[in-house]
Formats: C-alpha cells, structure tokens, sequence
C-alpha cells in the first residue's frame, strides 16, 4: 500500500490542486496532500453541507487502517477512537442463527469519519468550499495543476469526458435501502426473510455503540410484488421494520434521505484524462455486500498522493496511480461481482441444508474460502463438513460420489483437453501416457480429448477418433491400463462432432485458422462460417445429414463401451455441431430445428436419447454445455437452465458446465472460477448434478465450491498439465491419507514432499561492530 513518502518526483510541479466532491475519498487526497507539501494550494468543492451525508456507518479493512496509520498518524489516532470493533457474522435463516468468528471488522459513522477528515483538512489549511458546486472540470484543469474527480457514482466529470474516459456502467437487479437502527448488533448480521412476496435480506452491522446500519435488499420482482416500488421514504422504512421485526427486536428503523436504489457498477477504459483524474466511485463501484467503497476511496488516495510524489512529472504519476491500483479494483470488483449475483440468486438456496447455506454465504465472493475459514472458525468449519457427509479427517474433494453404477472415489475431473496428437483418430503412446499418468495422479475420472465421431467431424488432423475398430483397439489399451495400474480411477470418454471449427490447424499452428491443405468439407446447424472470410462456410445439414451424424454418434457410443469406457460425456458446448444447433447465434434454420429454444433443443436431444439407448444402462452419462454465449443475442444464463432441465428431463446424470467458444467476438469475464456460477444456479435450480470447470486451480477453490453446494464434481485443465499428480499432492498438502487419495504402491515413497535443503543451521548470536 503507497504511503508517505519523501518529496522528490513531481509533487514539486503540482501546486494547485483542485477536488471535486468532499467524500472520504476527496477529503483525503487532498489531507495528503496538503500535509505532503504545506505550501501547496488544495481546494475541496462540496455541493453539501458539512453535516450532510448518505448512508450510516462505514467499514474499513485492517489493510486500508494500515496504510492510513503509516501515512498519517493523526487520522489514524482519531479514527482509531472512534471504531466499534467485532469479529463474528450471524446468519439467520429459517429460525436458525450461525455464528462464525474470527472475521475481524472495523467500523465507525459515516458523518463521524467526515468530520474527522474535516478538521483534518481545516487543520493542514485546505480550502474546504461546502454548499458549492463545483465549476467543471475542464474549467478547473485550466487553472489547477491537478484536478481530482471525487464526485461519485453519477459523476459529472465522467459524464463530461465520457470520450476520453470510456466509462462502461451496469444496472443491476436488486433493489435496496439504506437504513439504521437505534441499537448496536453484536455481530455482522446477514437476515433472510421468506415473505408472501418473495426472498429478503438484511445486511446489518453495527457502527457506534448504540447504532447499526441496516441495508434491506431484494429482487426488483419481490419490491414491486410487496408495493415498496409505491411507498415514500417513511413507509418504506415503517414496512421494513415490519419485515424485519425479530432481527429489530420490535424496534424501529430511520432513513437520512433514504430511498430504493439499484445497485450500478462503474468501470471505465482510463482513470485520468490530462491533468484531471478520477478516484473512488467516479472510476470504480464494487457492491455493498463486500463493504468496499470507502475502502477503495481512501485506498486510491493513498495511492495518488504517493505516486505524485514519487514520479517525476504529473502524467507519469497519473500512469503510474492507474497501474498500482487498476489490478487491485478489478480483483475487489469480481470479488463483489460474485458477491452481488449471490444475493440476486438467494432465492435458489433456500432448500439448502442450513450450515451448508451459511458457508455457501460466507464463501460467495471467494475471497473466503474453506481452508481460510478453517482458520478462523476450525469449529463451525468442522459443522459444515459433518453435515456435507465428509469422513472424520476427509477434506470434501476426498468424499466419494456416485453417478448411477459407478462411484467415484474423490471429485476431482481431469477436464478433456484436446492434445491433437493422433494420427488418422488413432490413439497412441501419447494418450496411453497422458491419461494413464494422470489416472495414476488421484483423480476420480480422467476425461479423453473430445473424440470425434466421424473423419470429417474432427476439428484438426491430430484429433482422436471412435469411428473404427481399430480406434476402438487403441482406446481399450488405455481404458485397460487405467484400470489395472489405477485401480479405483474412472475414465470417461466425450465424444463430439466439430462442425463448422472444424478442418483447422492444429493449435500451436495457428488455432481455429483453415488448413493450408488437405481440407475437408464442413456440416453444421446452419451456414454460417466460425470467422466469416476466414474459416470455411459449412453446408447446412438436411434430414438424412441429421440422421447419418445421429448415427456417426450411436456407433461411436457402441463402440466406446465395448473400449470399457466408465462414463460418456456428450459434447454440446464450445461452438461444435450439437452446441450450434442450441445457440442462437448460429441456428438460424426455419425448420423444426430452429427459431425457439425447444426446437433449438430438439436435434441435440435425440442425439442424447438415441446414445443413450445404446450406452450401458448402469454407466452414466453427462453433457458438456455453454451456458452463456458471452455474446449479445446468444445463450444466456436462463437458456442454460432450461437446457440443463432438458437434458436431465431425458437421463442425463449430470451436467458439466462450461461457458463460451461458440462465437469468435464472444467477451468472456475472465477470472478466478468465473464460469462456476453457471454450474451453481444449474445445480440449484434443477436439482442435477453438475461437474464445474473453468479457471478451478487450487484444491481449496475444489473444496469451497463442493462444500457450499456449488457444485458436484470439479474439472481441472491446466493444472492437470502443470502437474500430472495433482489430486495426490493435494491430498498430501491437506494431510490426508485415505481411499478418496491413495497412492499407486510404486510411488509410496514418493508421497511426502521432499526436504529442499538444510534448515536446522546454527543461527547467529552475535553481531560484532
């Protein structure tokens, strides 16, 4: 965290400064400073009075406090005497209260920290201009060295400059009131009401001795159902007394201007724009439920100030601001992001069993995961595993799972990978050597590549086949070795049909880029080309098209049981065949096969319907989706849900749920688990089994997601390249030693982590001048 530092950059040249907006934020950029450089000019223009304010109390975190106490003492002094200091979260849910501690939070009044930056700023000789409107931007830069955009969500100077800028803002779905009672809560305290209109919420915490902030939240459906979306200020606060009089112990709510709001997140392409520079909500909004708004503004102005001092001129340090803090807001933001779709999904975890539901809420943003928990809580943590089923001294990853006949030892999925490594489809040394290595690894089913059902359903000439007997030969000598040198692993086979991606170059050649030569012709729900100029245009499969490739899949799955594969995954994701015929991006067919989303379903599900009539009855199978296009006008999250519903309808024993590939302009919001949320609403809403995959690279994400009812099953890619033994160093890492883990017996000695090097050297006692 930027702190104080010694004048020698360009703080020298910046001696007028101007800040727009007198919020925390604002007020302590410019109380930095100031103090940074006393003979500077620094004027604050606040369009209110002093003593007006929005909202109660404020939460800070023990590392914004940090950086305040190493870059002014003084502030930190005053605020430390005023902080209500608490470290448990109740959470209350059909009568029942969960407590866990060890959270540790920080609180005061919202007025009271604007006071005190107040006679901070009074006492350091900054100009404050209170009931004073701001002159623009543009004039203000005219005049001043540094203009400082504090102004807050519906920024003026964002607005102004929205070209230069490139603010991009999202309205969300929930509808909430900021509101506080007259008693101090002894916890942080997250309240569910199940009302006649449908799901609410409380976010409560206290802020001063004898006063708490209450946030009342809820869908827009639930607000309007109850007549909220009718009532002035006063009733809404009476009624949601009402909806919350346990939690209030009878007593009454008060606003301060209060009224209904959707919450709006602000992102913006640049944060300065000549001498002008936005901080805090004007650049950046993260939701309440993570409590960071005053965090990221005192913490931007930390930042700011420092880098003025320490670059040597204004747009370097302008740069230099953006930099430090830019990976910093986008991180809290998917933080919050995952933190808000949670709250606008809670009504699908009700029936949830009632530790689980409160881990799945401690745990939403996945900045609180189970092996943190653990450490602040080892009792509740503990609770939670007993009730998800976990064996004494069992991490949930290691917990069994059943999927019809076959039961898999542990959670962990080595997601299919293409390697495009055969020759003609046919599997080699190096699948025997991929797969088995990472059978041998501890995971509980090792998936194939997507394995093509016909020559000219593969995607490059390296794809593997099941269209012969001779592939077949091939897959059966690994399926075999996994299941005598890997007793208790499973192998499961995807099989899949390219359609427009496919005749391409194998990936490190240029990925979905056309052969050179040797292509081959292309079928697909419509003709449209993957990258039109570029890639193929395929021809539009007619009635017998359909039912040869129906039947390309039934003889491929005929074939992949007697190889003595475990599981079939149907693939219907990613932009291939039977993924094109369920987006509408790429269906545009006027037949029974396109146009609405239950004839978009309907080629896809007698491929599944006629697989599965021939595949094993005992032995599962699963279907690999998109569940969002991440493009305007295709599959979305409500798509995948009834898509999901569809298969399960027709037998399918779980759902492995991916995101995107179907469309080359897709815009994906890349992040740590970013595409499990859409494996969570499937397994909460229609009650199937769902395997969740998508940037899942740790053995704790593994376990958070599965023990707060995420998911199922957890498929990893990348990490499984990283490292063939993944499963077993994770069981090693946690100190398990168990069935859900074992190691093959040739690499027993191998399970405990080597020792690096000497640690045990004398240290020394003395220093001699």
């Amino acid at each position: 965290m930027a702190g104080a530092v010694a004048m020698t950059g360009s703080g020298s040249s910046v001696r007028r400064i101007a800040v727009i907006g007198g919020g925390p934020g604002g007020l302590y950029a410019a109380a930095l400073l100031k103090r940074l450089d006393p003979d500077r000019e620094v004027t604050v223009f606040e369009r209110n009075a002093p003593d007006d304010t929005f909202g109660f109390g404020v939460v800070l975190s023990d590392e914004t406090l940090g950086g305040i106490e190493h870059a002014d003492p003084e502030v930190y002094r005053a605020l430390s005497r005023e902080f209500v200091r608490w470290d448990t979260i109740d959470i209350v849910h059909r009568g029942r209260v969960h407590t866990s501690g060890g959270h540790g939070f920080a609180a005061l009044g919202r007025r009271r920290l604007l006071e005190i930056l107040h006679e901070r700023c009074a006492g350091l000789g900054v100009d404050l201009r209170f009931r004073t409107v701001a002159p623009p931007a543009a004039e203000l830069a005219a005049h001043h060295d540094l203009v400082i955009a504090a102004d807050g969500v519906h920024s003026a100077t964002r607005v102004a400059h929205a070209d230069a800028f490139g603010p991009h803002i999202t309205e969300h779905r929930n509808r909430y009131i900021w509101l506080a009672a007259d008693f101090a809560f002894d916890a942080f305290r997250f309240e569910i009401a199940e009302t006649p209109y449908g799901v609410m919420q409380v976010h409560g915490y206290p802020y001063a001795a004898d006063a708490s902030t209450v946030i009342v939240e809820m869908r827009e459906e639930v607000w309007r159902a109850a007549g909220l979306d009718t009532c002035d200020a006063a009733e809404s606060t009476a009624r949601c007394a009402k909806f919350f009089t346990e939690a209030l112990d009878g007593r009454p709510l008060h606003g301060n201007r209060s009224s209904w709001l959707a919450f709006r997140t602000v992102t913006n392409s640049r944060w300065s724009h000549g001498n002008t520079v936005l901080i805090g909500d004007a650049a950046h909004t993260a939701h309440f439920s993570i409590g960071s708004g005053t965090k990221l503004a005192v913490e931007d102005a930390l930042a700011l100030a420092a880098c003025v001092e320490e670059r040597p001129d204004l747009p370097a340090a302008l740069a230099a601001y953006e930099a430090e803090r830019r990976p910093v807001v986008a991180s809290t933001q998917r933080a919050a992001a995952a933190s808000l779709r949670w709250f606008e999904e809670l009504a699908t975890y009700g029936e949830q069993p009632p530790r689980r539901f409160a881990f799945n809420l401690l745990t939403r943003s996945r900045r609180v995961t189970h092996d943190n928990l653990r450490l602040r809580d080892a009792s509740f943590t503990a609770a939670v595993e007993e009730e998800f089923g976990c064996p004494p001294g069992t991490p949930p990853m290691f917990t069994p799972f059943r999927l019809r006949g076959l039961e898999l030892r542990n959670r962990v999925v080595v997601s299919p990978m293409d390697m495009y490594s055969a020759t003609d489809g046919l599997p080699g040394d190096f699948h025997l050597v991929h797969l088995g290595a990472r059978a041998l690894g501890g995971a509980g089913l090792v998936m194939t590549e997507m394995v093509c059902v016909s020559p000219e359903g593969r995607i490059t000439p390296g794809c593997t086949g099941l269209w012969n007997t001779e592939q077949a030969a091939g897959w059966r000598r690994i399926t075999d070795f996994v299941h005598t040198s890997a007793p208790g692993a499973a192998i499961g086979v995807q099989l899949g049909h390219s359609g427009r991606k496919g005749s391409t170059k194998l990936m490190w050649e240029g990925i979905d880029q056309p052969l050179e030569r040797g292509n081959w012709p292309l079928k697909a729900a419509s003709s449209l080309p993957y990258v039109p100029g570029v890639n193929q245009v395929p021809a539009e499969l007619d009635r017998a098209g359909l039912d040869a490739v129906r039947e390309q899949f039934v003889a491929a799955a005929r074939r992949a049981a007697s190889s003595g594969f475990d599981l079939l995954e149907l693939h219907c994701a990613h932009g291939y065949l039977l993924s094109g015929f369920l987006s509408p991006l790429t269906n545009h067919r006027t037949d029974a096969y396109g146009g609405p989303l239950e004839n978009r379903l309907r080629f896809p599900l007698q491929v599944f319907d006629a697989v599965r009539e021939v595949w094993p009855g005992e032995r599962p199978m699963t279907v690999r989706i998109s569940a969002t296009d991440w493009a305007e006008g295709g599959t979305d999250a409500a798509d995948a849900i009834t898509i999901a519903r569809a298969f399960a309808e027709h037998g399918a024993d779980a759902i492995d749920v991916s995101t995107g590939q179907v469309v080359p302009d897709e815009r994906p919001e890349y992040g740590r688990s970013y595409q499990t949320p859409y494996a969570d609403r499937i397994r909460n809403t229609v009650g199937v089994p769902v395997i969740a995959v998508g940037a899942i690279s740790s053995w704790d994400d593994v376990n958070s997601l599965l023990l707060a009812g995420r998911a199922d099953l957890c498929a990893l890619a990348r990490p499984h390249l990283y490292d063939p033994h993944w499963t077993l160093h994770a069981a090693a890492e946690q100190g398990y030693s168990g069935p859900g883990a074992p190691w093959p017996l040739p690499y027993g000695a191998g399970s405990r982590t080597p020792p690096t090097g000497r640690t045990d050297a004398p240290k020394p006692r003395l220093t001699l001048g």
